[in-house]
Order: C-alpha cells, then structure tokens, then sequence
C-alpha cells in the first residue's frame, strides 16, 4: 500500500480564519447579539450581501437550513392534505420540512448520473392534491431548473430549490436559486461557507418575503403583534457576522475545490471501475461533495472500500446510504414508493475529501490510493 498520510483527511472541515474570530469579538462587544423581529444590523446587512451574492432581490436569515425549507413550505401556502414532490436521493431535512408543515412527501426517482430529481418523473407524480416541488442541488450540482419550471408552470406548483449543498454552483449563467420560487440554502459547519448553524431563503417574490419574515420570528410585524402563527427561526447577529466574512471568502474556497475536483478526476479517468462526477454543459458544480460511484458494485463491496480507504487516512463518506422513503419513520407512514435508480445508486456511491485544506499532495494521494485498492 501507497504510503500513509499520518492524520486523517475529512470528508469536510469548516474554514474559520482569524478574521472570523474579529467579527465575531465585534458584535460581543457592541452588546446586540440578537433582534426580536430577526433584523439585527449585521443580520440585514448579510441578508444584503447574500441577495446580491444570489442574484435575488431577498434573502431572510434563518438559524437553520431545515427552518430555511420549513418556512419556504410554509410560505408557498401549502396545507395540511396537500403533496410535495421531491427526490429521496437527499438528507432528510427536505422531506422534514413537508411532513411538518402537514403535508405529503410523493418521492420520485434521481437520474443516474447526476443523481438529481427527473422532471419527467415530477410530471408523473402530480395530482390534484399537488402544491410544490423540491428539486436538490445534490453534492452541488444544480437540479435541471428550466424544464422544472415549466411543469411547474403548466400545474400552478410553486418550486422550491434545496440549494443546501451549491454555494457557488450555477445552472444557465446564473446562481443556483435564480430560477426558482423560493431557494433555500444551509450554513451549516460542512457547508462550502458555513456560519456555525444557520440558513438563508432567498428569492424575488415580495409577497413571499413577507410571510417569511412573519413566520421567522413568531408571526410578529411588531414587537407582540402576532399577524399569523409563527416560528422563532431566527439567526443570531454572531452567526451573520461569521456570514458576513465567509461569503467574501467562498470565491476562493470554490477556487481551490475546483481545482482539487479536476486533479482528482484526472487521476482517477485512468479507472474504468468509476463513474465520476459530471458537470454538464450549462451547469456549474460547487463541489460540496466529489461522488463517485463503483460501477456493478454491491453494496457490501462499497462498504469494504470505504473502510480501507478510512484505514488509510482518507475520510471517505457514503451520502446518502438510507433514502429517505427507506427510513422507517417514512416507510411506515407514506408506504412503499418504488425508486429503483435511487436505490441502486445508494448502494454504490460514495464521497472523496475535495473540501480547500485538502493539498494536492493529498489529492494525489487520495486518487492513487483509490486506484490501487480498486486494482
């Protein structure tokens, strides 16, 4: 075996710089870490920064991604009885946030490539009881937006992008987010910009942005004037003031993930045992996580790889070994919802450390690593 690495390279590690550490004394000192409406000074001037960031005319902070998804839901007035279209081939938060709201999650099936929601099989799925759609960015790269849309358009469904994963990813020149309703996005510690925990909605319909902001904090438009039931989904002025500097440093964090993405594929295109990530003509990937997928394997030997690639230092995760219509919780009470691109996927797929504190000697490390267990 190649020679080992002595510590372990993650899958992901948060960038947190001394600059952080600066704004975050900053806002300690000035004695205002929150606000009861949610619009402390450093939480509306990120909410600036990350709408023009997104190319939207809002974005309202929330504590969470999940809370992000809740109040999207919520806002695009779905009801309790009602469907939500969405893939399975996604972390849980994306069906949470439908069930809580009252609704129905209708799982439908991934492409095999890209591991994204199908549009012809969104198309499928509708029924009358129909409210939205919750196309995944997955492993950052952006679902295929402009069909979705039109569905959605022809069916009056209001679209919901789950942008958790694509800070810096684009689809048609434009960010990710742009083309729907409503996107929602994590901040969470492994994201590509992080600001501990937290979350941001963005998009360009007024009326909307309205109702988010009631529902952040309570349904108040003032300080005990409850316009409409509520949430506390706020996020807190240290959080925004972490935000503030990530998003000035996320060009070059995509820069670098980038640029780890290509030196990995070009050492790994040597395998025909792989199939690597795509990045599609039009659409641009944030690199959150670098997926491969052994082709023809089981999964007992997926798992075998992965375990002797962690043997070796390499931090090598599987995203998302249960889909969510297999978890027992949705299983039990949604029943059976046959995916089969999506389950075989699940069982075959797994996630390469790209994140920037990887070196290129890791890079080469990890690829060559890969190889050789593959042989």
């Amino acid at each position: 075996m190649l020679a080992r690495l002595k510590r372990l390279i993650p899958i992901n590690a948060p960038q947190i710089g001394e600059e952080e550490i600066e704004a975050v004394v900053k806002v300690l000192k000035s004695g205002i870490l929150t606000h009861s409406l949610g619009a402390g000074p450093v939480v509306t001037k990120f909410e600036k920064e990350f709408a023009n960031f997104a190319n939207t005319k809002h974005a309202i902070a929330v504590n969470t991604g999940t809370a992000a998804l809740h109040v999207a839901v919520l806002a695009a007035n779905v009801k309790p009885g009602e469907e939500v279209i969405l893939p399975s081939f996604t972390f849980v938060a994306t069906a949470e946030a439908v069930v809580i709201a009252g609704a129905k999650p209708v799982f439908v099936d991934i492409d095999p490539k890209t591991y994204n929601i199908l549009p012809k099989k969104i198309e499928e799925a509708i029924t009358r009881k129909t409210k939205a759609v919750i196309p995944v960015d997955l492993y950052g790269l952006p679902a295929d937006l402009q069909p979705i849309k039109e569905i959605a358009e022809k069916h009056g469904l209001i679209v919901i992008e789950d942008a958790a994963q694509a800070h810096g990813a684009t689809y048609k020149e434009k960010p990710a987010g742009f083309f729907a309703d409503v996107a929602c996005w994590s901040l969470y510690a492994s994201k590509n910009m992080t600001t501990g925990e937290g979350g941001v909605i963005t998009t360009s319909n007024d009326e909307m942005t309205d109702q988010m902001r009631l529902i952040r904090s309570h349904g108040e438009k003032a300080k005990y004037a409850s316009f409409m039931l509520g949430h506390n989904y706020r996020m807190t002025e240290i959080q925004a003031a972490i935000g503030c500097v990530q998003l000035k440093k996320l060009p070059a964090f995509l820069s670098k993930r980038r640029s780890n993405a290509r030196r990995l594929t070009e050492i790994l295109k040597k395998t025909e045992k792989l199939q690597l990530p795509e990045e599609p003509k039009n659409f641009g990937h944030s690199w959150y996580l670098y997926t491969v997928r052994l082709k023809d394997a089981t999964e007992r030997e997926r798992d075998r790889i992965v375990e002797e690639l962690k043997k070796e230092g390499i931090g090598a995760e599987v995203y998302y070994v249960n889909p969510v219509h297999l978890m027992p919780y949705y299983r039990n009470v949604f029943g059976k919802f046959g995916l089969p691109e999506t389950e075989e996927a699940a069982k075959q797929i797994m996630s390469l450390p790209v994140h920037p504190r990887v070196t290129e000697e890791q890079i080469d490390y990890i690829g060559k690593t890969l190889l050789h267990l593959l042989a």
